[in-house]
Protein backbone atom coordinates (compact mmCIF):
# COMPACT_ATOMS: atom_id res chain seq x y z
CA UNK A 1 0.00 0.00 0.00
CA UNK A 2 1.01 3.59 -0.28
CA UNK A 3 0.10 6.14 2.77
CA UNK A 4 -0.42 9.76 0.93
CA UNK A 5 0.41 12.20 4.01
CA UNK A 6 -0.71 16.08 3.14
CA UNK A 7 0.21 19.05 3.64
CA UNK A 8 -3.04 20.96 4.77
CA UNK A 9 -1.56 24.21 5.28
CA UNK A 10 0.34 24.81 1.87
CA UNK A 11 -2.83 23.15 0.09
CA UNK A 12 -4.95 26.05 1.85
CA UNK A 13 -2.39 28.67 0.55
CA UNK A 14 -1.87 27.10 -2.70
CA UNK A 15 -6.16 27.42 -3.33
CA UNK A 16 -6.43 30.62 -1.79
CA UNK A 17 -3.93 32.17 -4.49
CA UNK A 18 -4.73 29.79 -7.35
CA UNK A 19 -8.74 28.91 -6.90
CA UNK A 20 -11.25 31.01 -7.92
CA UNK A 21 -13.20 33.34 -4.95
CA UNK A 22 -16.08 31.70 -3.74
CA UNK A 23 -18.62 33.31 -1.70
CA UNK A 24 -20.90 31.16 1.20
CA UNK A 25 -24.54 31.70 1.42
CA UNK A 26 -24.20 33.57 4.32
CA UNK A 27 -21.65 36.04 2.94
CA UNK A 28 -18.35 34.13 3.92
CA UNK A 29 -15.62 33.65 1.21
CA UNK A 30 -14.62 29.53 1.20
CA UNK A 31 -13.18 29.46 -1.98
CA UNK A 32 -9.88 28.24 -0.39
CA UNK A 33 -11.56 25.67 1.39
CA UNK A 34 -13.72 24.40 -1.64
CA UNK A 35 -10.46 24.13 -4.06
CA UNK A 36 -8.66 22.27 -1.06
CA UNK A 37 -11.51 19.70 -1.19
CA UNK A 38 -12.06 19.51 -5.07
CA UNK A 39 -8.06 18.69 -4.82
CA UNK A 40 -8.40 16.18 -2.06
CA UNK A 41 -11.85 14.57 -3.98
CA UNK A 42 -9.09 14.27 -7.38
CA UNK A 43 -6.45 12.79 -5.04
CA UNK A 44 -9.11 10.23 -3.65
CA UNK A 45 -10.56 8.95 -6.85
CA UNK A 46 -6.45 7.63 -7.83
CA UNK A 47 -6.63 4.01 -7.47
CA UNK A 48 -3.62 3.85 -5.14
CA UNK A 49 -5.02 6.30 -2.55
CA UNK A 50 -6.22 4.37 0.23
CA UNK A 51 -4.66 5.13 3.30
CA UNK A 52 -4.28 9.19 3.85
CA UNK A 53 -3.81 11.85 6.35
CA UNK A 54 -3.85 15.80 6.58
CA UNK A 55 -1.53 18.03 8.59
CA UNK A 56 -2.79 21.55 9.59
CA UNK A 57 -0.96 24.38 11.30
CA UNK A 58 -4.29 24.95 13.21
CA UNK A 59 -2.24 28.50 14.37
CA UNK A 60 1.00 29.55 12.23
CA UNK A 61 3.06 29.71 15.61
CA UNK A 62 4.70 26.82 17.13
CA UNK A 63 7.46 26.31 19.91
CA UNK A 64 10.09 27.56 17.03
CA UNK A 65 8.86 30.97 18.08
CA UNK A 66 10.16 30.48 21.39
CA UNK A 67 13.87 29.90 19.71
CA UNK A 68 13.78 32.49 17.39
CA UNK A 69 11.53 35.58 17.68
CA UNK A 70 11.51 36.20 14.01
CA UNK A 71 10.21 32.58 13.14
CA UNK A 72 7.44 32.88 10.92
CA UNK A 73 3.67 33.83 12.48
CA UNK A 74 0.45 34.70 11.13
CA UNK A 75 0.91 38.20 11.17
CA UNK A 76 0.38 39.58 7.35
CA UNK A 77 -1.46 36.39 6.08
CA UNK A 78 -4.57 37.45 4.35
CA UNK A 79 -7.65 37.16 7.25
CA UNK A 80 -9.56 35.79 4.27
CA UNK A 81 -7.51 32.70 4.72
CA UNK A 82 -6.74 32.49 8.14
CA UNK A 83 -10.44 32.51 8.91
CA UNK A 84 -10.80 29.46 6.30
CA UNK A 85 -8.15 27.59 8.49
CA UNK A 86 -10.87 25.88 10.61
CA UNK A 87 -13.21 25.07 7.98
CA UNK A 88 -11.15 23.57 6.03
CA UNK A 89 -10.02 21.39 8.70
CA UNK A 90 -13.72 20.68 9.94
CA UNK A 91 -14.34 19.84 5.78
CA UNK A 92 -11.73 17.01 5.42
CA UNK A 93 -12.59 15.69 8.31
CA UNK A 94 -16.28 15.56 7.83
CA UNK A 95 -14.53 13.58 4.49
CA UNK A 96 -13.66 10.91 6.62
CA UNK A 97 -10.23 11.43 6.14
CA UNK A 98 -7.85 12.16 9.29
CA UNK A 99 -6.80 15.46 10.54
CA UNK A 100 -3.47 16.45 12.56
CA UNK A 101 -4.33 19.86 13.92
CA UNK A 102 -0.88 21.52 15.30
CA UNK A 103 -0.43 23.94 17.53
CA UNK A 104 2.79 23.74 19.61
CA UNK A 105 4.38 21.76 16.95
CA UNK A 106 3.97 22.42 13.13
CA UNK A 107 2.11 20.42 10.16
CA UNK A 108 5.47 19.62 8.74
CA UNK A 109 6.24 17.90 12.05
CA UNK A 110 3.71 15.72 12.22
CA UNK A 111 4.17 14.46 8.67
CA UNK A 112 7.92 13.78 10.04
CA UNK A 113 6.25 11.90 12.83
CA UNK A 114 4.34 10.20 10.89
CA UNK A 115 6.83 8.88 8.19
CA UNK A 116 9.05 7.74 11.03
CA UNK A 117 5.88 5.94 12.75
CA UNK A 118 5.24 4.34 9.45
CA UNK A 119 8.27 4.12 7.64
CA UNK A 120 9.05 0.31 8.79
CA UNK A 121 5.77 -1.47 8.43
CA UNK A 122 6.08 -4.23 5.66
CA UNK A 123 2.98 -3.46 4.06
CA UNK A 124 3.62 0.13 3.29
CA UNK A 125 5.44 -0.46 0.15
CA UNK A 126 6.14 3.75 -0.21
CA UNK A 127 5.18 6.94 1.58
CA UNK A 128 4.35 10.02 -0.15
CA UNK A 129 4.36 13.14 1.13
CA UNK A 130 1.95 15.89 -1.02
CA UNK A 131 4.26 18.98 -0.59
CA UNK A 132 7.06 20.65 -2.84
CA UNK A 133 8.35 22.63 0.50
CA UNK A 134 11.80 22.50 1.01
CA UNK A 135 11.69 21.27 4.87
CA UNK A 136 9.67 17.96 3.79
CA UNK A 137 13.09 16.85 1.74
CA UNK A 138 14.91 16.07 4.52
CA UNK A 139 12.10 12.82 5.11
CA UNK A 140 12.87 11.39 1.52
CA UNK A 141 14.48 8.55 1.47
CA UNK A 142 15.31 6.34 -1.88
CA UNK A 143 12.07 6.24 -3.97
CA UNK A 144 10.40 4.75 -0.57
CA UNK A 145 9.82 7.69 0.95
CA UNK A 146 9.45 10.71 -1.63
CA UNK A 147 7.69 14.47 -1.69
CA UNK A 148 4.92 15.11 -5.06
CA UNK A 149 4.58 18.34 -5.76
CA UNK A 150 0.72 18.00 -6.79
CA UNK A 151 0.76 21.30 -8.51
CA UNK A 152 3.67 20.31 -10.95
CA UNK A 153 3.22 16.36 -11.02
CA UNK A 154 6.98 16.48 -9.81
CA UNK A 155 7.73 13.56 -7.78
CA UNK A 156 11.42 14.08 -6.21
CA UNK A 157 13.00 11.25 -4.98
CA UNK A 158 16.42 11.12 -3.24
CA UNK A 159 18.15 11.45 -6.75
CA UNK A 160 15.36 14.09 -7.56
CA UNK A 161 16.44 16.08 -4.33
CA UNK A 162 20.14 16.06 -5.00
CA UNK A 163 19.44 17.16 -8.74
CA UNK A 164 17.28 20.18 -6.86
CA UNK A 165 19.03 21.31 -3.90
CA UNK A 166 22.97 19.52 -4.61
CA UNK A 167 22.63 17.69 -1.77
CA UNK A 168 21.26 14.38 -0.15
CA UNK A 169 18.04 15.05 1.80
CA UNK A 170 19.73 14.42 5.35
CA UNK A 171 21.81 17.31 4.71
CA UNK A 172 18.67 19.66 3.71
CA UNK A 173 18.41 21.25 7.61
CA UNK A 174 21.91 22.47 7.16
CA UNK A 175 21.88 23.68 3.50
CA UNK A 176 18.91 25.91 5.21
CA UNK A 177 20.71 26.88 7.93
CA UNK A 178 23.52 28.36 5.58
CA UNK A 179 20.97 29.26 2.78
CA UNK A 180 17.74 30.62 5.04
CA UNK A 181 14.66 30.23 4.24
CA UNK A 182 12.31 33.51 4.09
CA UNK A 183 9.24 31.78 4.42
CA UNK A 184 9.99 30.45 7.76
CA UNK A 185 11.72 33.61 8.83
CA UNK A 186 15.13 33.14 9.17
CA UNK A 187 17.76 34.73 7.01
CA UNK A 188 20.53 32.22 6.84
CA UNK A 189 24.49 32.98 6.97
CA UNK A 190 25.43 36.52 5.59
CA UNK A 191 27.91 35.12 1.79
CA UNK A 192 26.97 32.22 1.63
CA UNK A 193 23.90 30.93 -0.85
CA UNK A 194 22.45 27.63 -2.51
CA UNK A 195 25.18 26.84 -5.22
CA UNK A 196 27.47 27.62 -2.32
CA UNK A 197 25.69 25.37 0.61
CA UNK A 198 26.19 22.72 -2.06
CA UNK A 199 29.06 22.99 -3.42
CA UNK A 200 30.85 22.51 0.73
CA UNK A 201 27.68 20.19 1.95
CA UNK A 202 28.05 17.71 -0.96
CA UNK A 203 31.14 17.06 0.13
CA UNK A 204 31.03 17.47 3.95
CA UNK A 205 27.31 16.72 4.42
CA UNK A 206 26.66 18.54 7.89
CA UNK A 207 27.87 21.65 9.67
CA UNK A 208 30.21 19.99 12.04
CA UNK A 209 32.04 18.31 9.26
CA UNK A 210 33.13 21.29 7.40
CA UNK A 211 36.80 21.46 7.84
CA UNK A 212 38.04 25.11 9.91
CA UNK A 213 40.88 25.14 6.89
CA UNK A 214 38.65 26.42 4.13
CA UNK A 215 41.53 25.30 1.61
CA UNK A 216 40.28 21.63 2.06
CA UNK A 217 37.03 22.60 0.91
CA UNK A 218 37.63 22.85 -2.77
CA UNK A 219 35.75 25.46 -3.84
CA UNK A 220 37.23 28.73 -5.37
CA UNK A 221 38.38 31.73 -4.47
CA UNK A 222 35.59 32.64 -1.72
CA UNK A 223 35.65 29.76 0.47
CA UNK A 224 38.08 32.19 2.97
CA UNK A 225 35.24 34.57 3.17
CA UNK A 226 32.85 31.90 3.33
CA UNK A 227 34.15 30.30 6.33
CA UNK A 228 34.93 34.22 7.60
CA UNK A 229 31.21 33.86 7.91
CA UNK A 230 30.33 30.92 9.06
CA UNK A 231 32.55 31.35 12.12
CA UNK A 232 31.13 34.29 13.42
CA UNK A 233 27.66 33.30 12.63
CA UNK A 234 27.99 29.82 14.02
CA UNK A 235 25.99 29.35 16.92
CA UNK A 236 23.48 31.62 14.77
CA UNK A 237 23.92 28.42 12.10
CA UNK A 238 23.24 25.98 14.38
CA UNK A 239 20.40 27.57 15.90
CA UNK A 240 18.58 27.87 12.12
CA UNK A 241 19.45 24.00 11.15
CA UNK A 242 17.43 23.15 14.59
CA UNK A 243 14.62 25.33 13.25
CA UNK A 244 14.65 23.86 10.08
CA UNK A 245 14.77 20.17 11.27
CA UNK A 246 11.57 18.38 11.83
CA UNK A 247 10.84 17.17 14.77
CA UNK A 248 9.16 13.15 14.74
CA UNK A 249 8.34 13.17 18.71
CA UNK A 250 4.76 14.41 18.03
CA UNK A 251 2.42 12.22 19.40
CA UNK A 252 0.00 10.61 16.76
CA UNK A 253 -2.39 8.48 18.14
CA UNK A 254 -3.64 6.62 14.96
CA UNK A 255 -2.81 3.41 14.19
CA UNK A 256 -1.83 2.57 10.14
CA UNK A 257 -4.96 1.06 9.69
CA UNK A 258 -6.73 4.53 11.22
CA UNK A 259 -5.35 6.38 7.84
CA UNK A 260 -7.88 3.97 5.67
CA UNK A 261 -9.78 6.00 3.97
CA UNK A 262 -13.62 4.55 4.28
CA UNK A 263 -15.28 7.04 3.01
CA UNK A 264 -17.19 10.49 3.45
CA UNK A 265 -19.17 11.37 7.36
CA UNK A 266 -22.83 12.33 6.58
CA UNK A 267 -21.63 15.69 8.13
CA UNK A 268 -20.29 16.57 5.40
CA UNK A 269 -23.12 17.25 3.33
CA UNK A 270 -24.45 20.07 5.94
CA UNK A 271 -20.72 21.60 5.37
CA UNK A 272 -21.49 21.78 1.17
CA UNK A 273 -24.81 22.95 1.16
CA UNK A 274 -23.34 25.88 4.25
CA UNK A 275 -20.36 26.34 1.43
CA UNK A 276 -23.50 26.64 -1.36
CA UNK A 277 -21.40 24.10 -3.35
CA UNK A 278 -24.12 20.93 -3.14
CA UNK A 279 -22.48 19.52 -6.61
CA UNK A 280 -19.64 18.68 -4.52
CA UNK A 281 -21.54 15.85 -2.89
CA UNK A 282 -22.26 13.57 -6.01
CA UNK A 283 -19.04 13.65 -6.51
CA UNK A 284 -18.11 11.46 -3.63
CA UNK A 285 -18.09 8.14 -4.07
CA UNK A 286 -17.97 6.62 -0.48
CA UNK A 287 -20.17 7.20 2.48
CA UNK A 288 -19.78 5.91 5.64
Amino acid sequence: MKIHLVDGTYELFRNHFGAPPKKAPDGREVGATLGLLRSLLALLARPDTTHIAFAFDHIIKSFRNDLYPGYKTGEGVDPVLLAQFQLAEDAVAALGVVVWPMVEFEADDALAAAVAKFKNRSTVEQIVICSPDKDLMQLVSGSRIVCWDRRRDIVFDEEGVLEKFGVHPDSIPDWLALVGDSADGYPGIPGWGAKSASAVLSRFEHLESIPDDSEKWRVGGRATRLAESLTQRWEDALLYRQLATLRQDVPLKEKLDDLKWQGARDRLKKICRDLGEEKLIARISRWR
